[in-house]
């Protein structure tokens, strides 16, 4: 404990919330904790003065008296296992002349309520003061409607330009790096010292200083940075994504859209993404518990109908509002005594691309952002030029069939490739999966038919109102293939000896350099593939997935079906 008290003066490495009133008015620092939180057994709550700070100090935790996993220990090892556990959390609520912070440790941000989060606080920090060579990690999520997240990082830090990021499909959600030159504490005027700091949308994780005076001038230090009116040139393009107060004419317009949409749980505009607070655990996360009034219900693994359904019986223009209230709690253990992480309401994991007129909205993480025209207008550079380029192949027309006996439409896919592959020079492949070491199980499909020409022809139907996902499963098929086809010899071998046997002169075996990778849709009636035809979240991934077939030299073509 000694070792601990040397941190009374000096910094120690704090987690530094901004918070903000929606209305605008004064608030309660109470009115910021959660409320089961101010009267919880164990937990106390005190206004404090001290030095030139004010506010309210609340700190407790929860004493076990037997921690979860010792149940699972003694079933693997039939030895009796009893250890207690102990959650500490600490969360410190002041007001400055510029706005409200808190502090939070341990655990203690699970006690602010999500509502006063500001989610522009730690992001707005990062990119006006970063390092320009100190970038050490970067967590980014993927707007193609899978919410997806990928994540870099490097020992050493370096330019923001050697993470490979791609900047318009990403929305960047954490950055880890190093400040230089900003009197912090931590930073003595006149040294070349820096410090490492990580940045999530609402939170800077960062050395402190411990006594109110020079607290109070770290704080003014991070005020003045974040009041900077730009950001750096090379971070500019997170700031791509330009967040909306939800009280503009330009949010509430595109709430009304959203609106009408959250009526469809399967609406291809929709899909869930994982809330930056939930990151660190929902990979181990075991279970869920989903929350409204006096409604719960756990479940195992977390979609949007699930969600959405909470939500269901309410009017256009209370869905959203409801989604608010909707309360999302991860537990590591399956008997929902862990949380994972702190509660969530429902539409922090709600993602939405949502079309008003000419223009582009995103709702994320229960923010709206309108999409920046420099983003539009490489995304759709980039498509029109993809689109624009004339087709190798002959496919036939795709008609509806007449409902077989489950009531499904019997011109399926498995139908369409067998009439595709009737054509001279056209061989079926599909569901002609190659099995190995490496794809045992289903084994990999190279593709649905091989043109002539080399070309890979790889058929999705999606005429659904969920047409998103399919288009995705086509994308993500199309670039495994090759990828498994440039690196794994047994694989090629095995697809290369499948082609010999029915067409041994075939022009694939003597001219492997080159492949043609042939993405064939069948949208809804058959109609034209444009820019406006595919939503946002498959444009971002169609590109996606072209440049990196590109990157394997395979040339890519996307072609419409007719009805």
């Amino acid at each position: 404990m000694a070792a601990k008290e040397k941190s009374s003066t000096g910094t120690r490495k704090s987690t530094l919330h901004r918070l903000t009133v929606p209305s605008g008015g004064e608030v309660e620092l109470r009115t910021l904790v959660r409320p089961h939180y101010l009267d919880r057994p164990g937990y106390q709550v005190r206004e404090f003065a001290w030095e030139g700070v004010t506010g309210l100090l609340v700190n407790g935790g929860i004493p076990r008296d037997r921690a979860d996993w010792c149940p699972a220990v003694e079933r693997i090892t039939g030895l009796e296992v009893n250890e207690r556990n102990h959650s500490a959390a600490g969360l410190v609520l002041m007001r400055t002349e510029r706005g409200l912070y808190a502090l939070s440790y341990g655990v203690g941000q699970h006690m602010l309520d999500p509502y006063y989060r500001d989610d522009e606080f730690g992001l707005e920090f990062a990119t006006r003061c970063l390092d320009e060579d100190g970038i050490i990690k970067v967590r980014n999520q993927i707007m193609d409607g899978r919410g997806r997240v990928d994540e870099y990082s490097v020992a050493r830090g370096e330019r923001i330009d050697g993470f490979g990021l791609d900047r318009f499909g990403a929305v960047v959600r954490r950055i880890c790096g190093t400040v230089s030159g900003i009197p912090l504490t931590s930073l003595p005027a006149g040294s070349s010292k820096h410090v490492r700091v990580e940045c999530s949308e609402s939170t800077i994780k960062l050395p402190l200083a411990t006594t109110p005076e020079e607290f109070l001038n770290d704080l003014r230090a991070i005020e003045e940075v974040c009041s900077r009116p730009d950001p750096l040139p090379e971070l500019g393009f997170v700031d791509r994504l330009r967040t909306l107060d939800k009280r503009s004419r330009k949010a509430v317009d595109a709430q009304a859209v959203l609106e009408r949409v959250l009526a469809d749980p399967t609406h291809p505009r929709l899909t869930l993404g994982v809330p930056e607070s939930c990151q660190e655990g929902f990979g181990s996360a075991q279970a869920f518990r989903i929350s409204s009034g006096s409604r719960s219900i756990d479940v195992t693994d977390l979609d949007l109908p699930v969600l959405l359904d909470f939500v269901s019986d309410k009017t256009e223009g209370e869905r959203l509002k409801a989604l608010g209230q909707v309360r999302v709690v991860m537990f590591s253990d399956d008997d929902l005594k862990t949380p994972a992480s702190a509660a969530t309401t429902g539409k922090e994991w709600l993602i939405a691309d949502v079309p008003v007129e000419t223009v582009r909205y995103f709702y994320g993480h229960g923010k709206w952002y309108e999409v920046g025209a420099g983003f539009l207008k490489t995304l759709e550079e980039e498509l029109r030029e993809l689109l624009g380029k004339s087709a190798s192949v002959q496919l036939p027309a795709w008609p509806k069939g007449v409902p077989n006996a489950k009531g499904r439409d019997s011109h399926d896919e498995d139908w369409y490739n067998k009439q595709a592959a009737r054509q001279e020079g056209y061989l079926l492949f599909d569901k002609k999966n190659i099995v190995t070491d490496k794809f045992n199980g289903g084994g990999l499909e190279v593709c649905d038919v091989l043109g002539p020409d080399n070309q890979l022809i790889c058929v999705k139907k999606a005429t659904s109102s969920n047409g998103t996902a399919p288009l995705n499963h086509l994308f993500a098929q199309a670039v495994t293939a090759v990828e498994t086809l440039r690196s794994d010899k047994a694989i090629r071998s095995a697809f290369l000896g499948q082609v010999a046997d029915r067409t041994p002169e075939h022009r694939l075996l003597s001219d492997f350099g080159t492949l043609k990778v042939v993405l064939a849709i069948l949208l809804k009636d058959g109609k034209e593939i444009t820019v406006d035809s595919l939503f946002a979240f498959a444009q971002v991934s169609l590109l996606q997935s072209a440049r990196r077939l590109r990157a394997m030299n395979a040339e890519v073509e996307v072609v419409a079906i007719r009805r």
